[in-house]
């Protein structure tokens, strides 16, 4: 499995692209694919603080209900109200729907480049 190598990881399978001083957050292809089939996605409010490295919210699939970490600690400032009607659109493309957008970005969790991700992958399998 190759990553997008703009993206950076964590090792709990969640990707962050910057753009300026924000960030868009998502779950990476191998986080989607170990899911299944995606049914919902709870995602938290605009204008809440998320934490670096504690959940902001969970996607619920046809096998489990798994937390979304956040890489940063920030204020959420966009969320992807089209997950909200189609979690399915994770399953397609992972790298294209993003969750949330974060500012105010303080502090980040451990960072993985796309190299360093799928050497983490294989590691675990």
């Amino acid at each position: 499995m190759i990553d997008p190598k703009e993206l950076k990881y964590t090792k709990d399978h969640e990707w962050i692209r910057y753009e300026g001083d924000e960030a868009y957050i998502g779950i990476s292809d191998f986080a989607q694919s170990e899911l299944g089939d995606l049914v919902f996605v709870n995602l938290p409010e605009i204008d809440d603080e998320v934490v670096a490295g504690e959940a902001f919210g969970d996607v619920e699939s046809v096998k489990a209900v798994s937390d979304v970490l956040s890489p940063v600690t920030g204020v959420v400032v966009e969320i992807n109200e089209e997950l909200l009607d189609d979690a399915s659109l994770i399953n397609n493309d992972p790298y294209g729907a993003w969750f949330i957008k974060v500012g105010s970005i303080t502090a980040e969790d451990e960072l993985l480049s796309a190299e360093d991700y799928d050497k983490f992958i294989e590691e675990e399998a």
